[in-house]
């Protein structure tokens, strides 16, 4: 097995029943589980929106950032890895809500959330083509980038030589999984929350209003991640963490 394949399989593949990792590009399970949550953003690309958002994840919701990818056609993508597979629905859920707070004025035809349902009961998916790959226009390749190089791409967002595979296994090896439990507490808490903010009479969450308002954002974090912390408040402080504006 080579470092790429090992970075790759540790980040995005399923276990197996064996306890080994699948063999293959293929990232669905049988019942629909993921552990890759990829994000698009083409025709055209746009490295200024999908910055926004790659930094955004990690300033405003504490999470790890993730791979930042050229599709080798048209745009980028951000390959987030989860550390237990969950639902292809969740997985679904979780780049829809990213999208409604950080690309509300992007045209939802330039945005493609995968997994994508293809229909069926019960319903089927596609996933993205892994990476890196030669794409379907000649000379053109997807690879993951840099964060400091991904501007470069804007243009054109594909190399056009096949990719170094020790330089690609070297921007994985950075990158970690965001916790399995973190995300469903958060995709859990968004619901509700979302319902209580639509009236306009409901009153604040009682946990900001504990922390001056410049200081709200970091309280809100210390509070989700604290073991300590009782596991209701912890969802709360979720809650009130997503439905925040980013800065």
């Amino acid at each position: 097995m080579s470092r790429l394949q090992a970075q790759w399989r540790r980040l995005y593949a399923l276990p197996s029943p064996q306890g080994d990792h699948t063999q293959g590009p293929d990232l669905v399970g049988p019942q629909g589980q993921v552990r890759a949550l990829v994000l698009q953003l083409a025709r055209p690309a746009d490295w200024p929106a999908m910055a926004h958002l790659w930094q955004g994840v990690q300033d405003d919701l504490n999470l790890p950032a993730p791979a930042i990818a050229v599709n080798g056609v048209d745009g980028y993508q951000l390959w987030f890895s989860v550390s237990q597979a969950i639902t292809a629905d969740q997985a679904h859920g979780f780049l829809t809500l990213l999208c409604h707070r950080y690309w509300a004025e992007v045209p939802a035809e330039r945005v493609s959330l995968m997994p994508l349902a293809q229909g069926g009961t019960p319903p089927t998916w596609r996933h993205a083509a892994p990476v890196p790959a030669p794409a379907r226009m000649a000379g053109q390749w997807s690879a993951f980038v840099a964060r400091d190089l991904a501007p470069v791409f804007n243009d054109s967002p594909w190399l056009d030589i096949p990719p170094n595979p020790e330089g690609q296994a070297d921007l994985l090896l950075r990158l970690r999984s965001i916790e399995h439990d973190e995300l469903v507490a958060l995709l859990g808490a968004s619901a509700p929350a979302h319902a209580a903010s639509a009236g306009s009479h409901t009153s604040p969450d009682p946990l900001v209003p504990q922390a001056p308002p410049q200081d709200a954002h970091q309280f809100l974090l210390r509070v989700m991640n604290d073991p300590t912390v009782e596991l209701a408040l912890r969802i709360e402080a979720a809650k009130a963490l997503l439905l925040q504006p980013p800065a």
